[in-house]
């Protein structure tokens, strides 16, 4: 039995029993940490780089690809590293570090996710008040407001997870400190106290998807009333990807939070959270450059104009 008061370090899962698996572990995760990396670097370079893509939409993306770095950035390179290294040591501060990083990153992406819903909202089912409803000024303070409730939201949540006693150990059944995974390890009569903070959650969470639903059964409403094939399928580009990405982001943050302990097992414990977790944020710059031909032709530019400055 240990208390929160002695703890100086975590022990994270094990990435495997053998060095074959440790070095798979290893080149996975490094593979999928690249390519979030240059994906969303493309996306942030190219978005500041070209001038035509100066718009909220863009800006907007400009902040969901620093959001996905900051999150897999979080929680990948220290598994990495310890998979190198054989270790699972994590220290108690290295551990609140990452559960206040992680869930600031995560709800600010949520956060912003809801605030590109309500630009694709405007843009087509308002588009002769889009220029004053979406002004520098108001998309710049939605933006701020998405990064601001991330960082009120972590320090709440840390805050309150790091605050209730410990009883069970220090062994944490996951490749970083996941909250549902410390909370396992608390005092059984202490856990009373973290329900209100997910109750709260749930109802913040339940709050921002209904508005995102709402947007779009009005946005779609909108689209099939444009009479030309042309600007359906403009108005579709633009928000297909957006829905995919809340889509992907949503549900399998849910299964993760929601799963019963009943089917729960070390295993599948750990491919639900590499799949809300690691998966997105390398996934979600193939997302939105695959049916947007302005992005595509940016990144392409930018990467001649890379390319013919190295020769």
């Amino acid at each position: 039995m240990s208390n929160s008061s002695s703890l100086n370090e975590f022990l994270l899962l094990a990435s495997a029993d053998t060095w074959d698996l440790q070095l798979l572990h290893f080149s996975l995760f490094l593979g999928i940490y690249l390519a979030a990396l240059l994906g969303n670097g493309l996306i942030i370079t190219a978005v500041a780089c070209d001038h035509r893509l100066h718009t909220p939409m863009y800006f907007f993306l400009l902040n969901l690809s620093l959001l996905d770095i900051g999150s897999i950035s979080t929680t990948v390179p220290k598994s990495i590293a310890n998979s190198l290294r054989d270790t699972r040591v994590i220290s108690y501060l290295g551990c609140a570090a990452q559960v206040f990083f992680f869930v600031f990153f995560m709800s600010a992406e949520y956060s912003l996710l809801t605030v590109m819903a309500y630009d694709r909202f405007v843009a087509i089912c308002k588009p002769l008040h889009y220029g004053a409803l979406m002004d520098s000024r108001a998309f710049v303070k939605m933006a701020a407001a998405a990064w601001a409730s991330g960082f009120l939201y972590a320090v709440l949540h840390t805050g309150n997870t790091f605050s209730i006693p410990l009883c069970q150990g220090n062994v944490v059944d996951q490749f970083f400190c996941e909250v549902p995974q410390i909370i396992k390890l608390t005092c059984a009569d202490s856990y009373l106290r973290e329900v209100g903070v997910i109750v709260f959650s749930a109802c913040l969470v339940f709050g921002c998807f209904v508005f995102i639903v709402l947007s779009y059964v009005q946005i779609f409403t909108a689209v099939l009333r444009i009479p030309s094939e042309q600007g359906q399928h403009k108005a579709f580009s633009t928000c297909l990807p957006h829905l995919a990405v809340v889509s992907l982001f949503v549900s399998t943050g849910t299964f993760a939070c929601l799963k019963p302990r009943s089917v729960s097992s070390p295993a599948l414990d750990l491919v639900v959270t590499v799949l809300y977790s690691v998966v997105p944020p390398a996934v979600n710059p193939l997302i939105y450059s695959m049916r947007n031909k302005e992005l595509q032709e940016a990144v392409r530019k930018l990467i001649q104009l890379v390319l013919f400055q190295q020769h």
